[in-house]
Order: C-alpha cells, then structure tokens, then sequence
C-alpha cells in the first residue's frame, strides 16, 4: 500500500501525469517535510530515485541523520536538517538552508502531521485544537508561501500536501485530525489556481490506513481497526 501511494503520487502530481524514468527529476531539488520514515520516507526515496536532489527533516537530528544515511546507501543525493514544521524559525531554515545547499527548490511534498487525540470530538480541548491545526494545515500554507518564490525563479515547480481519506470520511475517535485532512483538501483548491499563474502545480493526495509508525496507534488495535473497517465502502 505505501509503495502504491508513492507510485501514485509520482505519476499524478509531480510529473504532470507521466510515469517518471529514472532521471525524469534529474536537477531538479524537492523538499520532503516529515521524511525520516514511513509515508515521508518513502516519497523522499522515490523522488531520489527518479533523480531528485532530495532534502529530508525531522524534528530529531537521529532521525535525520539516519534517513541521509540510508538514501546515501542508494546513491541518492540527499541532505537533510531538522524542522519542526509548527514553528517559523524551524520553517524559515528548512528553506534557507536548502536554497543554500542545493541552489533553489523546485518540489514541496508537505507531509508533516500530528494527531494528538483520541475520542469523542466534544471532549478535545483548545490545545489540541491549536497543535494540530498549526501542524496539518497552517504549515502546509505557510511552507508552501515560502517556496512558492524560488520555483517562480527556476520557471515553475510542483506542491504534493499529504492529506488522508480520513479529509473524505472522518475516522471514527479522530476528529480535530480528520478535520485537519478535510482543510487541505479545501487548501488545495485555493492554491492551485493563485500559483498556476506561475506555472506551479499543486495537488493533493489522500492515502488510506498504511502500516507505518504514525498510525499505529490505529492498525495495531483490533478493537479499534474494526470500528474503522465499518466506515469503509469496500470491504
């Protein structure tokens, strides 16, 4: 399932359709938000792979410097620096530094998110609130305000936001994060026709329940997989 979700973000949204050879992205240098393993990971290695300059980030320098290991293992060209993506300073950086290393930006995958809560929606608390909204959905926005620039000068570029199928039909216990998905769905639709004016593509991909560390919280429960598993059409 990740593998597909990689496939079909590749194919739709950053190659304009077209299946990408192995050097389909060769020049060209993408930014990866939350790239240190699961969904985010797996982006950063396709792009890699496909010829892409690749900057990775976590909030854990670990973890960062674990994933530039592993893409190097690939011959990926690959640097990485730590971010977290809530707060200005951190996104002011992954920017900067990757302008400085790599010369510009011509690729924004916006993965980065925070699910913080689980149960009855009227029981989540502003803080909860605040914390996901700042993550899944302001800093989307705010990333993609600061790239935007730099594609314009290399003549356009591509934004990938990671929502989730939970923006389509919320999980049941996941509230304030669902909500979160559904608001990049409506993000999407409001960036993508300011930024074709500069020939920058932006699109929104919505993957299902994988079996990655974020989420499993959800498939590692039997109790709780079977709650979601009533909420989806195909069983």
């Amino acid at each position: 399932m990740l593998r597909a979700v990689t496939k079909r973000l590749l194919t739709n949204s950053v190659a304009g359709g077209r299946t990408m050879s192995s050097s389909s992205l060769t020049g060209k240098v993408a930014i990866v938000t939350a790239s240190t393993d699961g969904i985010g990971l797996a982006a950063a290695q396709a792009l890699g792979r496909s010829g892409a300059r690749v900057v990775v980030s976590s909030r854990r320098q670990s973890n960062v410097d674990k994933a530039v290991s592993l893409l190097r293992s690939e011959n990926i060209q690959v640097t990485g620096t730590t971010c977290n993506v809530g707060n200005k300073e951190d996104r002011e950086k992954l920017i900067n530094t990757t302008v400085e290393q790599c010369g510009g930006i011509d690729i924004l995958v916006s993965n980065a998110a925070v699910s913080l809560y689980f149960g009855n929606i009227l029981h989540s608390t502003d803080e909860v609130w605040t914390k996901i909204l700042d993550v899944n959905v302001k800093s989307s926005f705010l990333l993609t305000k600061l790239v935007a620039p730099h594609m314009e000068k290399r003549g356009g570029g591509s934004v990938v936001i990671v929502s989730s199928v939970a923006g389509y039909q919320p999980i049941p216990g996941l509230g304030p994060y669902s909500v979160s998905k559904t608001a990049l769905l409506g993000l999407t639709r409001a960036l993508a026709p300011e930024l074709a004016q500069s020939n920058i593509r932006v699109n929104c991909v919505a993957p299902g329940i994988i079996k990655t560390r974020f989420s499993s919280s959800l498939w590692q429960s039997e109790e709780i997989l079977s709650e979601i598993l009533k909420f989806l059409s195909i069983k």
